[in-house]
């Protein structure tokens, strides 16, 4: 056998290290909290973004790319898991006081996901999945495999001036100075230089709370988008706001490693409540109609994804394929016995990564909307009603959890959306076949998700 000099060696070795770094790269997860389709600048809308604008052109950027549910906890159990919501154990919004339901236990996050991979895991912001309360025992973030956690339980309270429920690890903090995404980004930064295994690649989960109400932005950000008391201009500046937090973020990370290193996504949880900020499709936050999941979507890894790219509308994709899109860049094998709803996007995204290929159309179900189902297969959306009785409470009720899972559904629509993305114009009469054949796909999703949802309304074995 022949020996290798020293100096050969030394190359193997640092080769191989950057091979490493190729293969496992920091990843940072940006997820906004009721943005809409058209707020920020690369999607055409009214704010100043210039940091979101420049992961979008230094990445690529999806046209049609869609929350995992018309409302915030659904999505976040969504992005953590690859897996509709409902598998999940989350139906809808949580109030953690007198709601039972949080994101199971048993699930495989993305967290834990990476944390085996010799990731160092964290989570900042907004969490809304789930917290214990005096009288019932729910995981928090640590449970479900980030190594450090400082999040609120929901919003930020009393708004995102000085909110005063942050909790760090465990500990509440009381009042904190400042914008609430100033304060996650400041916490996120600390955490990066102070607190993290440096010798580890990073999986930094920042979910901001802004735009969601109660607002509120510093006055000299608003008076850029209107009169200081007007609720649109506020709304702005917390969109503004948060993109000059998100500017800080960035250069941290280009600062502690290069930029090829870290693979950063950015979207938000669900539509806006606005209708002015939708882009005109139709619906808004809490509906399963265009306006209330479609959100934006950007990739951004220099030198692994193509810059300056969108991915045309023909492609939708969302949330629920972020888990498998991750596991297919890093080349990790998902876990086994979950079916992931979600698909690997790499081959969109990377080139050598072979065809890309959905193996499920895009579905949503929210009790409280309607219409309450809709899937999205290539161009068209089938959207269905209830045909059940429910009441018209505002806040979910785990009473109705039987007769969700058992129900069925009515008034079948079907909108081209190629040709007709605010989904005026119904085809079922015009193409009842394809209806049907829709329908089919649409109902056998449903029906898995179903079976796999838990029955918050009696004891659950999984905490």
């Amino acid at each position: 056998m022949k020996c290798v000099s020293p100096i050969v060696a030394l190359a193997i070795a640092l080769l191989a290290g950057v091979t490493q770094a190729a293969d496992r790269p920091n990843i940072v997860m940006l997820l906004a909290d009721d943005l809409g389709y058209q707020d920020v600048g690369c999607y055409g809308g009214p704010v100043k973004t210039p940091a979101i604008d420049a992961l979008a052109a230094g990445g690529t950027r999806f046209h049609d790319f869609y929350a995992g549910c018309a409302v915030c906890s659904p999505t976040r159990a969504t992005l953590l898991t690859g897996r509709h919501h409902i598998r999940a154990g989350v139906y809808s919004w949580i109030e953690d006081g007198p709601q039972r339901s949080h994101l199971l236990l048993r699930e495989n996050t993305l967290a834990e996901l990476l944390k085996n991979e010799g990731y160092a895991t964290a989570h900042i912001g907004k969490w809304h999945l789930g917290m214990p309360t005096p009288k019932l025992d729910k995981p928090t973030p640590d449970q479900h495999g980030f190594d450090y956690w400082f999040a609120t339980v929901k919003n930020a309270i009393p708004s995102h001036r000085n909110p005063n429920n942050f909790i760090r690890n465990g500990k509440p903090l009381g009042e904190l100075e400042g914008y609430s995404c100033q304060i996650v980004v400041d916490e996120a930064i600390d955490w990066l230089e102070n607190s993290r295994d440096a010798k580890k690649p990073f999986f930094l989960n920042v979910w901001f709370h802004e735009p969601h109400a109660p607002i509120a932005a510093p006055d000299e950000i608003v008076s850029d988008y209107g009169e200081l008391k007007d609720n649109g201009a506020i709304y702005s500046g917390t969109i503004d706001n948060t993109d000059r937090a998100i500017a800080r973020l960035v250069k941290k990370l280009h600062e502690i490693d290069k930029p090829e290193n870290t693979l950063i996504i950015y979207a938000s949880d669900n539509g806006s409540y606005r209708d002015d900020r939708t882009g005109g499709l139709r619906g808004k936050k809490g509906v399963n109609w265009e306006g209330g999941i479609r959100v934006p979507g950007i990739f951004y890894w220099p030198g692994k994804i193509e810059a300056g790219k969108e991915i045309s509308g023909n492609i939708p994709a969302g949330i629920v394929d972020i888990f498998p899109t991750i596991c297919g860049l890093l080349a990790i094998t998902p876990p086994e016995g979950r079916h992931l709803d979600g698909s690997d996007l790499a081959p969109l995204l990377v080139r050598g990564h072979g065809e890309f290929t959905r193996h499920q159309p895009l579905f949503w179900h929210l009790q409280r909307s309607r219409p309450i189902v809709a899937m999205r297969d290539g161009n068209y959306s089938l959207v269905a009603e209830r045909n059940y009785e429910m009441s018209s409470d505002n806040m979910f009720q785990e009473a109705w959890i039987p007769r969700i899972k058992a129900g069925t559904y009515k008034n079948f629509q079907l909108y081209d959306l190629s040709v007709d993305p605010q989904q005026k114009h119904n085809l079922a009469a015009e193409k009842p076949q394809l209806v049907s054949q829709l329908k089919s796909k649409m109902l056998e999703i449903n029906d898995s998700v179903m079976a796999d949802g838990p029955d918050w309304s009696q004891p659950v074995s999984d905490r």
